[in-house]
């Protein structure tokens, strides 16, 4: 159960937003995540709330705040390398499909033990 969190500067649209989840549930489908395995926010940010460095790390073009994108994906240990190359570059395939600048996309995976999971009432489902 992958929890995502989208964060973009604002003001954005509803259908970019939907857009852009869609996306992103579409590739982590496609590298093994089941399909009703959907749990996604969004955080925006008024412009002054958003400092992100224009060229770290070596970007083929410099990043700019207002269109720049944070996709933070925490999911369960034990994915290779392999399959989050793969994932990586099909979001950004599904990405450019919308007229998105990769180039101004971060993705951050984190990784977390089935013990750090609860899905309601304090129940650890997995352990």
């Amino acid at each position: 159960m992958p929890l995502v969190t989208l964060t973009l500067r604002e003001p954005q649209t509803t259908a970019f937003k939907t857009a852009v989840l869609d996306a992103i549930h579409d590739a982590l489908v496609q590298s093994g995540v089941p399909q009703a395995d959907r749990f996604q926010r969004v955080i925006t940010l008024a412009p002054e709330d958003a400092r992100i460095d224009p060229t770290f790390p070596d970007l083929v073009r410099p990043r700019t705040s207002s269109g720049s994108l944070l996709i933070e994906i925490l999911w369960s240990v034990g994915r290779s390398v392999r399959v989050k190359r793969a994932l990586l570059a099909d979001l950004m395939a599904r990405l450019a499909a919308l007229g998105i600048d990769t180039e101004q996309v971060m993705v951050v995976l984190h990784e977390t033990a089935w013990e750090n999971w609860s899905f309601g009432g304090g129940r650890q489902m997995h352990v």
